[in-house]
């Protein structure tokens, strides 16, 4: 489970960012302060609050090490601040002079990137604290920032809903309508989804925005093969404009929300979240969670035949069956293979001697070949059940923030305990709201497909 741990009250205005590094929480406010707080206790360190600004400060973040801290303010600045000492390090002025909204380190700490108001995009050599490179988006002014993990490439939104590609020299590489109505937040997953030939590494980008939306995009860019955005899923759970999100630092876990800030800290398994109530609660989660969200991150993983054996593992411990990871690794069986074993291999190649666990691992294998089935039928997933894994004709929103078919989801709460067939945890309420939104989705997939 998720519970609240500590609420920490000291800013006087908005909290608009909150951001950590190994040992640090930082926090920033329309009261123009930017607060820090040990992660030991969550006291505020002596020389917090930091002081500079003269108006909004709207946004925070920690260097890799976590021994500077970048802070960006409706003033048109971006400072940069000693965390040991809350020693200013220096004041990056914004060219056109228009409020910053968005900051953002380099995953090698290289370059600082700014986006303001007015569009405009800068890139900041983070040693020297002088401008390297600035450009600007069409339309709007910018709201999020993220860098790709590697580095070679960072993206950014707009309030007319772009998203925006960039590569390390300032070239734009690629701009997208993302959302209708702006875009408020993006995050990378640190974890590639796949390695390919040639170099080429994929990246997950969630990007979320007015529009009640969170999208997620897979990434990739080589200089050999050029950039690629591909739009992959829609998380249409919410009801209200989604005004930030953020994956945890391994990738299993991405949380967005109605509130105004949000971040995962890297080496514990705690969560900030920053609001109009001028508050920031800190949440953390016990160790069945984090377990549960992988184990979703897999089900969710499409790529089933792509598996590595690392991920047949992973799977094999999702679904209680740790005990073969062992015979499974040591017959090398990937995602393809796992797909082809039968019964007759269970038992003969495998040496598994049980027929109740040899029963249970085909069921499961049967579960993942539905699941490839309707992914090569080339089905949008978010229009298939999770539950009969068909697409769904009366969709309806359980209070999981997940999509089901209506009669398999009234016969899962009936015949079950009240959980959710997608996180397992205890469904707040047994309500289903039917999905006009995605119906008329599907119907109109329906008539482009079945002519």
């Amino acid at each position: 489970m998720v519970k609240l741990i500590h609420t920490l009250a000291d800013h006087g205005d908005d909290v608009n960012c909150c951001a950590f590094s190994f040992s640090l929480l930082a926090t920033c406010s329309l009261d123009k302060t930017i607060r820090l707080y040990s992660l030991r206790d969550f006291t505020e360190l002596p020389h917090s609050p930091l002081k500079f600004h003269t108006y909004a400060v709207h946004c925070c973040c920690f260097s890799p090490s976590g021994h500077i801290l970048a802070s960006c303010s409706t003033d048109g600045t971006t400072v940069l601040w000693n965390t040991e000492n809350g020693q200013m390090l220096a004041v990056m002025e914004q060219p056109s002079g228009s409020p910053v909204r968005v900051c953002q380190f380099s995953p090698d700490s290289t370059c600082l990137a700014s986006g303001a108001a007015d569009g405009t995009v800068v890139l900041w050599n983070a040693q020297s604290y002088k401008l390297y490179r600035c450009g600007s988006v069409k339309d709007g002014s910018l709201a999020a920032c993220a860098f790709s993990p590697n580095g070679s490439f960072f993206v950014t939104g707009s309030s007319c809903g772009d998203l925006t590609v960039w590569d390390d020299k300032m070239r734009c590489l690629h701009s997208e309508k993302a959302h209708d109505l702006g875009i408020t937040c993006c995050d990378f997953s640190s974890q590639p989804v796949s390695d390919g030939e040639q170099g080429l590494q994929f990246f997950r980008l969630a990007s979320c925005g007015q529009d009640c939306q969170v999208k997620i995009w897979i990434v990739s860019f080589t200089h050999i093969l050029g950039f690629e955005l591909k739009y992959k899923s829609t998380l249409s759970g919410h009801c209200a404009p989604v005004l930030a999100c953020a994956f945890s630092h391994d990738g299993q876990m991405l949380v967005s929300g109605y509130v105004t800030t949000c971040a995962f800290a890297p080496n514990t398994l705690l969560l900030a979240t920053g609001s109009m109530d001028k508050t920031v609660n800190i949440w953390q989660f016990d160790l069945e969670t984090l377990c549960q969200a992988r184990r979703t991150e897999h089900q969710l993983k499409q790529f089933t035949e792509d598996w590595s054996e690392e991920d047949v593992s992973t799977w094999l411990c999702a679904q209680d069956l740790k005990d073969l990871v062992g015979i499974f690794k040591m017959n090398n069986i990937d995602g393809k293979e796992l797909l082809n074993l039968t019964k007759e291999s269970l038992a003969d190649d495998l040496k598994i001697e049980s027929l109740g666990l040899r029963s249970k691992v085909l069921r499961k294998i049967e579960e993942l070949r539905t699941k490839v089935k309707s992914l090569s039928s080339g089905i949008p997933d978010e229009f298939i059940c999770p539950i009969t894994r068909e697409l769904m004709k009366d969709p309806v929103i359980a209070s999981d923030g997940y999509s089901y078919e209506k009669e398999a989801m009234e016969n899962w709460i009936s015949k079950k305990k009240r959980t959710s067939p997608m996180t397992n945890l205890v469904l707040p309420s047994a309500v289903l709201t039917p999905n006009r939104t995605l119906k008329m989705a599907i119907n109109r997939w329906l008539e482009t497909h079945q002519k």
